[in-house]
This record gives C-alpha cells, sequence and structure tokens, in this order.
C-alpha cells in the first residue's frame, strides 16, 4: 500500500458531502503570536479575548501565528506516511498489545472504538517519552525500526506543541479573567500530554453509516490539529454539522470535556466527527494537552455550582478521569491491565 503525499494544507477548499441538514459556515481564525512574545498586555488581553467567544460560541477556532516550523511539520508528514505505506505485519511490531500499560503504539483499522463502534483508520499512539513503569499511559514510545526519522520527529513536535498549547491556555485564562500564567503554574505545571497520528482510508462511496472517527468529544483541556489537504472533519454547531477543512499555515483547535467542566459549561466541548470522502489517503496528527496526571481538578474559582447539563462535577485526579474514558476506547487492552 502507498500513502500519497498531501500538503498539509491547501490554498483553497471546497465543502463537500454535507447533508440536508448540515450547513456551511466559518470558524474563526486567531493570530496567537502575542502570546508568543513580549507584546503589550493589551494585544494579548484581544487574543484571549477571541478565543474566549469561540470557546463560547463553538468550542473551535483555527490558531495561526503559532512559530511551529515548516520543516517540522515536512518531516513529521514524511516520516508517518512512510510508517503508513508499510505492511501490516511489519506495523504489528509495534502494536499497542506491545507497549504495556504505557499503551502506546499501532492499532489497525477497526481496532478503535468511538461510541461504541469500530473507527474506519488506523494509528499510533505517543505520549511523553519516560521510562518503563506500572503506571498506566507512561512510559517509553514504540518506534518502527523500518522508520528511523520517525522518532526524532515525533518527540520534536511533542515538545513543539506543548509550548504553543501552554501559550493558547494563558489565552483561556485570560479570556475568564484569570491570570495569564494560571494554567501553566497549576493544572498545566506538568501536563499530560498524548499524541495520535491517524491514517484514514478513502471511505466506502455512498456508505453514510462508516466513519472514520465518529461523534465524540475530547476528553481533557485542549486539542491542536494538523491535518492534511484532504479534509473530512465535521464540527456540531447551533447552526447544525459544518466542515472544518485544513487552512494553510494553521491547527485547528478545540477544547475538551474537561475545560468545559472546569468552567461550569461555559466553556462547551463540542462534537465532531470525521469521514473521508477526499478519495484519497488522509492523515491527520491530534495533539492533547491536557492537566497534570496527579492534579486533582476542581471547577475554577467563579464557576463552582451546577453545571449547565446538570451533570456532577467529577472529583478526583485528572489521570484517574482519563484512565476512566481511554478504557472505553481500546476495551481489550483494558480488560489486559486489570
Amino acid at each position: 500500500m502507498s500513502v500519497p503525499r498531501a500538503r498539509l494544507a491547501a490554498p483553497g477548499y471546497a465543502v463537500a458531502g454535507l447533508g440536508n441538514n448540515e450547513t456551511v459556515r466559518e470558524l474563526p481564525v486567531i493570530d496567537i503570536s502575542p502570546l508568543l512574545s513580549d507584546t503589550p498586555n493589551g494585544d494579548r488581553q484581544a487574543v484571549g479575548a477571541a478565543i474566549g467567544a469561540a470557546c463560547r460560541d463553538s468550542g473551535f477556532f483555527y490558531v495561526r501565528g503559532h512559530g511551529v516550523p515548516q520543516e517540522l511539520l515536512d518531516r513529521l508528514d514524511a516520516a508517518a506516511r512512510r510508517f503508513f505505506a508499510l505492511p501490516e505485519e511489519v506495523k504489528d511490531e509495534i502494536s499497542m498489545d506491545r507497549g504495556g500499560p504505557a499503551w502506546r503504539g499501532f492499532f489497525p483499522v477497526g481496532g478503535e472504538l468511538t461510541s461504541g463502534r469500530p473507527d474506519l483508520k488506523e494509528g499510533v499512539y505517543f505520549g511523553a517519552e519516560q521510562p518503563p513503569g506500572p503506571l498506566p499511559l507512561h512510559g517509553p514510545n514504540q518506534f518502527p525500526v523500518q522508520v528511523p526519522e520517525l522518532r526524532a520527529a515525533v518527540l520534536a513536535y511533542l515538545d513543539t506543541m506543548t509550548g504553543v498549547a501552554q501559550a493558547v491556555m494563558s489565552g483561556v485564562a485570560l479570556s475568564l479573567g484569570l491570570d495569564e500564567g494560571y494554567f501553566r503554574t497549576g493544572y498545566t505545571a506538568d501536563p499530560t500530554v498524548l499524541f495520535r497520528i491517524f491514517h484514514y482510508p478513502p471511505a466506502p462511496p455512498d456508505d453514510d453509516e462508516t466513519w472514520g472517527v465518529g461523534e465524540h468529544t475530547d476528553y481533557g483541556l485542549l486539542t491542536l490539529l494538523l491535518q492534511d489537504a484532504n479534509g473530512g472533519l465535521q464540527v456540531r454547531t447551533a447552526d447544525g454539522w459544518i466542515e472544518a477543512p485544513p487552512l494553510p499555515g494553521t491547527f485547528v483547535c478545540n477544547i475538551g470535556d474537561m475545560l468545559d467542566k472546569l468552567t461550569g459549561g461555559r466553556y462547551r466541548s463540542t462534537p465532531h466527527r470525521v469521514r473521508n470522502r477526499s478519495g484519497n489517503e488522509r492523515l491527520s496528527y491530534p495533539f492533547f494537552f491536557d492537566p497534570g496526571w496527579d492534579s486533582v481538578v476542581p471547577p475554577l474559582p467563579y464557576a463552582a455550582g451546577e453545571r449547565w447539563d446538570g451533570q456532577v462535577d467529577f472529583t478526583g485526579t485528572y489521570g484517574e478521569y482519563l484512565l476512566s474514558k481511554v478504557s472505553k476506547v481500546f476495551p481489550r487492552l483494558f480488560e489486559r491491565r486489570i
């Protein structure tokens, strides 16, 4: 199998494949460069206000001015495509079954469940590089010996995107009337960092039941998504389902369930899904930025009280919360750990 190389962003896009109840509208594009430099405070406050408006509206927006080198993105993309072009039995050499409690490695098409149904995608799970140990979702990554350049690209990407995510969270803090360093010095002082590379084969023609990723919300604080030019991401808004196509020089950013809980529902985690109708192979690179594993995650100071949806806020550590969520995605792996 070959995985055709596609640009990581397209100069333009066409919205296609929407159903009768789906509409088209644009998500905001926010320049976060003031949050990454010593610009006047008013500039950073303006960025925070824009992030806050997006979080209250749809929970999705694009970020540009992030400073991530294109050379790094190109290296990551080229290495990922080399990996997914390998035969299945070779990719299985780094299967998640071999990753122990760290839950790192490769899974085949249909190996991941979203909303209880198999997804039409394969992928590789990564996280912060750590020594082996018994703690779930912690430990060494698995990298293919056939694509040695993937290791350096992934680890550099994790370091770079951690800085971008901290900057976005400083904008979130400003949008909530908190100190700019509120998250960086608290919840995310030692963040939980997870990274995936997903490969989606083309969806079967005229199949409206099969999804690359079914409708879901993300678990944590923040997701930053790099996607190739083939598109397929859809977001549910008050106006219906809309496309979130790739835009040059940007990441798609969305907030997750934990930030929803921390804000008492003021910032709502938004359902989204993926169907690859491009006719091409599609790659995407979601980076998840969450509170520290041992962090206790009560609501933010102003947000205590009853949530907008009546749900009871989670109590305990973020690690306990995350483990309860991820175990539903790979139930057979989880059963082997208990």
